[in-house]
């Protein structure tokens, strides 16, 4: 299963990816994958982007500090390579789910965690991401039909869903 959300506003499906594993933790469902948590506390209009790796529970920064007046895009390629190959070696001790924070520019051109998103799938790991409504078309190309849009709702949609899934 490719389930993914669109959820809008700024940092929302974050927050939503975050709290759905966060349960599941809880729960004791061994996870693979990412969550992103940005960091906004200095009160500037760009904040740091943080994942937190599931499974190596280890948090990784992704962005980075360009200066104030930068325009180009602030992902820092090492940092997402870190996070992504901590979430790879969590699926030979399979995970039961794994979550990846979106399927975003990176994915879309074959890099960042679309791979993860392959190789969880060719084992049998259900997957879950987020997409915004701008790359739909380029993920609905990468999933072959094999999607389902999931509401973006922890109880409806994602916990009870989930559960009845395994």
């Amino acid at each position: 299963m490719l389930g993914y959300l669109i959820v809008e506003g700024r940092g929302a499906a974050d927050r939503l990816l975050f709290a759905l594993a966060e349960r599941l933790r809880a729960e004791g469902w061994p996870l693979a994958g990412a969550v992103q948590v940005n960091d906004d506390s200095d009160g500037g209009p760009r904040c740091a982007m943080d994942l937190h790796v599931l499974a190596a529970n280890q948090v990784v920064r992704i962005s980075q500090n360009l200066g104030a007046l930068s325009r180009g895009c602030r992902l820092d390629p090492q940092g997402l390579a870190s996070a992504v190959g901590m979430a790879e070696a969590a699926l030979a001790q399979g995970p039961r789910l794994c979550i990846v924070n979106k399927f975003g520019k990176t994915e879309i051109e074959g890099r960042g965690f679309r791979p993860l998103i392959g190789a969880a799938l060719a084992q049998g790991t259900p997957v879950i991401t987020s997409v915004s409504r701008g790359n739909l078309p380029e993920f609905q190309r990468f999933a072959e039909g094999m999607a389902e849009e999931l509401p973006p709702d922890l109880e409806a949609g994602l916990g009870g869903g989930l559960a009845q899934r395994d």
